[in-house]
């Protein structure tokens, strides 16, 4: 498949499991993608699963329509901090920063699907031991989640209003026939419905809803 043009059609379903994709190289040495969507060039909206390995770094550069990404494994870096495991940030478009790790860290991300009206850098610590679900960003129909579920737990699925999204973090869980390991990328437009995610083991989710009818910037 065109790497160019992976997963498109923000109106149609889209199933990945990144845990199995081969690693891809970056312009940046010693960092590399597995790539769940992409539309466009080096400069694109994009969602990847992106490795650093230790002491290794990107140039500085500029997110013309705004990143957000979710620390899996290690300490990802830049010159306004350092992000540990279950850490999510966004930054808006327009902001600046050169990434780094100085021992290496594996990041959820998200490129190019803000509105230019999105100016709000954000920046969240989670804590699961305190809470199952926590909102990691909200703003007017889109909201971005996390939820821990247990042995048995179950995550209300809703892509009736704006569609969602999940990642899953850690553990594994299944839905409307649908087996879902670690580092699996699920894509539900409006028309998916309803319906209900378990976990049997146990999982780290992230979910985000409300925004599948973005235009890149």
């Amino acid at each position: 498949m065109d790497p160019l043009s992976l997963h498109a059609d923000a109106s149609r379903p889209a199933l990945v499991h990144g845990a199995v994709l081969p690693w891809q190289a970056s312009p940046s040495a010693g960092v590399e993608r597995r790539l769940l969507e992409r539309v466009g060039g080096e400069v694109a909206l994009a969602t990847s699963i992106v490795r650093y390995a230790p002491h290794s770094h990107f140039a500085p550069h500029e997110h013309g329509a705004g990143e957000e990404f979710l620390v899996l494994e290690g300490v990802f870096s830049d010159e306004h901090g350092d992000y540990p495991p279950m850490t999510y940030v966004r930054n808006p478009p327009g902001s600046v920063h050169s990434p780094r790790s100085t021992r290496g860290c594996t990041i959820f991300v998200k490129l190019r699907q803000m509105a230019a009206t999105d100016r709000q850098r954000v920046v969240v610590s989670t804590e699961p031991e305190l809470s199952r679900r926590q909102v990691l960003h909200r703003a007017a129909s889109l909201s971005v989640e996390l939820h821990h579920l247990p042995p048995g737990g179950t995550l209300e699925l809703d892509a009736r209003h704006g569609g969602e999204e999940l990642f899953v973090c850690e553990g594994s869980a299944a839905a409307q026939g649908i087996d879902l390991q670690r580092w699996s990328w699920w894509r539900r437009p409006a028309h998916e419905g309803s319906g209900v995610l378990t976990s049997s083991t146990g999982a780290t989710v992230w979910l985000k809803r409300g925004h599948l009818d973005r235009v890149a910037g």
